[in-house]
C-alpha cells in the first residue's frame, strides 16, 4: 500500500487531506511541523511527502531542501501544498526539490492526479 506523509501545522488541513487520501486507498502518516516531518520521513521512508510551507520553526521550503539533499530521503518525491499562490513561491519550491505545487484549498481531483502522476 502506498504511504503518504502529510506535513502541516493545521489539524484541520491534516484531517481534510488525510481523509481525501484514505478515500483513495493511501496509507497516511502525519506530522505537525517541519522538524517532525523530517524525522518521520527518515524513520518510515514514505512513498511521497505532502509539505505545507508556512509552519513555525522549520518551514516547508527548508524541510524540503533538507530532505532533498539527505541521501536517506533524497529519492522521496515532495509535493508542496500551501496557501502561498505566487509564481515566485512555486519556482522557489521547485528549486528546493519539490516535484509539484498545489495551492490550498486542496481539490481532491487535482491532488490525486498529481500523486498518481508522480508515483507512476
Amino acid at each position: 500500500m502506498t504511504c503518504i506523509l502529510v506535513v502541516d501545522d493545521s489539524p484541520t488541513e491534516l484531517h481534510v487531506i488525510s481523509t481525501m487520501l484514505a478515500r483513495h486507498g493511501y496509507t497516511v502518516v502525519t506530522a505537525s511541523s517541519g522538524e517532525e516531518g523530517m524525522s518521520r520521513a527518515r524513520e518510515i521512508k514514505p512513498d511521497l511527502v505532502l509539505m505545507d510551507v508556512v509552519m513555525p520553526g522549520l518551514n516547508g521550503f527548508q524541510a524540503t531542501r533538507q530532505l532533498s539533499q539527505d541521501p536517506l530521503t533524497a529519492d522521496i518525491p515532495i509535493v508542496m501544498v500551501t496557501t502561498k499562490d505566487q509564481e515566485t513561491d512555486k519556482v522557489w519550491a521547485m528549486r528546493q526539490g519539490a516535484r509539484d505545487y498545489i495551492v490550498k484549498p486542496v481539490r481532491e481531483k487535482e491532488l490525486i492526479r498529481s500523486l498518481k502522476e508522480i508515483l507512476s
